[in-house]
C-alpha cells in the first residue's frame, strides 16, 4: 500500500514531464527575460530615461528575437527584391525600432506585473508560451510569444497581443507602403518613428 501511494506523486510528475512540448523550458526563459528586463526599466524608468532604456534592453531584445526572419516576413515578396545591402538595412532598422517601441511605451511603473500561463506546441517544431500581463487595476493584456529554434536556440518570432498578431499588422502595414512608395521611403518612415519613440 505504501509503495503504491509513492509511485502515484511521481507518476503524476512523469506525465506532466511528458506532456510538456519539447524545449519549452528554454523557451520560456527566453520570455522571463524579456520580461524580468522590462519589468526592471519600468521600475526604474524616470532615473534611466529613455537612453538608458534603450540602452538596457538593446542587448536582451537582440538575443531573443530573430529580427532576420521577421524582417522577411514584414518585407513579404519585396524582401525578394531586396540587394544583400538593403536587407542588412532594413534588418538593422527594424531592429532599432523594436528595441525603440519598448524603451519608449514601457517608461513608468504602477504595480503591473507579467505571469506566465502555459506553453503550447505548433506547427513547423515551434513553441508559443502563453502569458498575461496583468494592470494595477486587474485588467490583463494576453501576450503570446511565438517561438522558432534556428541554430539550437529559440528566438521569438511574433508577439500576439490580446489576439492581434504583430507581424501580421506591420506585414500589412509595411508591404503596402513599399508598393506604393518604394524602400528608401519605407526605410525614411522607420527611421522617423524611431525618433518618436523617443518623445
Amino acid at each position: 500500500m505504501k509503495l503504491r501511494l509513492l509511485l502515484v506523486p511521481i507518476l503524476v510528475m512523469l506525465i506532466f514531464m511528458l506532456s510538456r512540448p519539447a524545449g519549452a523550458d528554454t523557451a520560456r526563459q527566453v520570455v522571463e527575460n524579456l520580461h524580468s528586463t522590462l519589468m526592471s526599466v519600468m521600475k526604474q524608468a524616470g532615473e534611466l530615461g529613455y537612453k538608458g532604456r534603450y540602452d538596457r534592453l538593446a542587448p536582451v531584445i537582440k538575443s531573443g528575437f530573430d529580427f532576420t526572419f521577421i524582417s522577411r516576413i514584414v518585407a513579404g515578396r519585396y524582401w525578394h527584391n531586396f540587394s544583400e545591402e538593403e536587407r542588412g538595412k532594413f534588418v538593422e532598422v527594424f531592429t532599432r525600432l523594436s528595441i525603440a517601441t519598448y524603451a519608449g511605451r514601457f517608461d513608468g511603473y504602477s504595480g503591473e506585473y507579467f505571469k506566465m500561463v502555459s506553453a503550447k506546441e505548433l506547427r513547423r517544431g515551434r513553441l508559443m508560451i502563453k502569458t498575461v500581463l496583468v494592470k494595477r487595476n486587474r485588467d490583463e493584456v494576453e501576450l503570446d510569444y511565438i517561438l522558432h529554434n534556428r541554430d539550437n536556440q529559440w528566438l521569438i518570432i511574433n508577439v500576439i497581443a490580446n489576439g492581434v498578431s504583430d507581424i501580421s499588422l506591420k506585414r500589412a502595414d509595411y508591404t503596402a507602403f513599399l508598393k506604393k512608395k518604394g524602400f528608401k521611403a519605407l526605410l525614411d518612415k522607420l527611421a522617423e518613428k524611431i525618433i518618436l519613440e523617443a518623445g
